[in-house]
């Protein structure tokens, strides 16, 4: 079964490795620290490793392959994506889609049974590794595809899902699922498939639990593994409400509103008073949560590889937790770490 896959993985460390960053999310990350990132991860006991086509054009599947193959192949779990394809083209630019001085393609969206077998085959090439464990379909969504949405939708249930079946029972994947940043996309695509995992990112974490009423009991009673990602609400909880920089706080890719800002900041309060770094609270938080297959975060230099870590492990005091709830800084039905352990 993936999910007790998933905590063996992540059992010694505490966390998974999200390969966004090493694809030169935002800014670059040189190749040989990229490299010197993904040892210090196999050495803290990493062992379950995600990316995708669409971190950097390939860029972040090429450095984990460089890492990677050389460790067993049974001693790590291993997920990539499907859903955009990758087209050469001298004429793109070197900066795309978020992600600086990538390689130069194009991306086009195909949830096709083609699409999802050319995906997979062309990650298994940058990769150098002939095995993937989960396929994940990425960011199959309204907010990504706006008016294509249906087609795009139509295509993947008629289409790419029975590829992916025939794919994990002739035992090419281990399992199959989506990953996304929204709630309803997951309950609807429960409502017509029966998945082994989602990978949601950001709907429960400290700031935004809105993963919790309905889509984590459905997840529990389908026995659907979550790998919960965006911890840190793409970087809110790690920097706090007023970053120490100067800079604005981003709250799922863009600044964050107004209500979030003080609902991390009355958070990042009780922690201070508690000596406890919101970064700790943030993850362990996450965590907790008994549905919890893997906590999925990513980090572009051995530093921020160590810091996850170590958060992770950080001494939070009972108090803490029953401050958070007190105050209806968390949902009242979220387990808490001194509840769960």
């Amino acid at each position: 079964m993936i999910a007790s896959r998933l905590r063996e993985a992540t059992a010694a460390a505490g966390v998974a490795l999200g390969g966004a960053p090493l694809g030169n999310l935002f800014r670059p990350v040189r190749e040989d620290d990229a490299l010197a990132l993904l040892d210090r991860a196999w050495d803290a006991g990493v062992r379950y490793y995600d990316t995708a086509p669409h971190y950097g054009h390939g860029l972040s599947e090429r450095r984990f392959g460089t890492a990677l193959r050389a460790r067993p192949r049974g001693s790590f779990l291993l997920s990539t994506k499907v859903g955009r394809l990758l087209h050469a083209d001298e004429r793109a630019p070197a900066d795309a889609h978020g992600y600086v001085g990538v390689p130069r393609f194009v991306q086009t969206y195909d949830y096709s049974r083609a699409g999802v077998l050319r995906s997979l085959a062309d990650s298994r090439k940058r990769l150098g590794i002939d095995r993937i464990d989960i396929a994940y379909v990425h960011d199959l969504d309204r907010a990504t595809h706006g008016d294509a949405f249906e087609s795009h939708w139509r295509t993947l249930l008629d289409d790419g899902l029975p590829a992916l079946v025939e794919l994990r029972r002739a035992g090419d994947i281990a399992a199959f699922g989506i990953g996304v940043n929204g709630v309803a996309i997951c309950l609807d695509m429960l409502r017509h498939a029966d998945l082994d995992v989602i990978l949601l990112a950001g709907r429960y974490t400290l700031a935004d639990q809105s993963a919790l009423p309905e889509l984590m009991p459905l997840c529990a009673r389908r026995g659907v593994a979550l790998v919960l990602g965006g911890p840190f609400n793409s970087g809110i909880l790690a920097s706090g409400a007023r970053p120490h920089d100067g800079s604005k706080p981003y709250f799922d890719y863009a600044p964050a509103p107004t209500a979030i800002v003080g609902r991390v900041a009355a958070i990042e309060g009780v922690c201070a008073h508690h000596g406890v770094p919101l970064r700790a609270a943030a993850l362990q938080f996450v965590a907790a949560h008994p549905g919890a297959a893997a906590v999925l975060a990513g980090a572009r230099s051995v530093s921020e590889l160590d810091d996850l870590v170590a958060m992770r492990r950080y001494p939070v005091p009972p108090g803490l937790w029953e401050e958070l709830r007190d105050r209806a800084l968390v949902a009242g039905a979220a387990p808490l770490p001194t509840l769960t352990s």
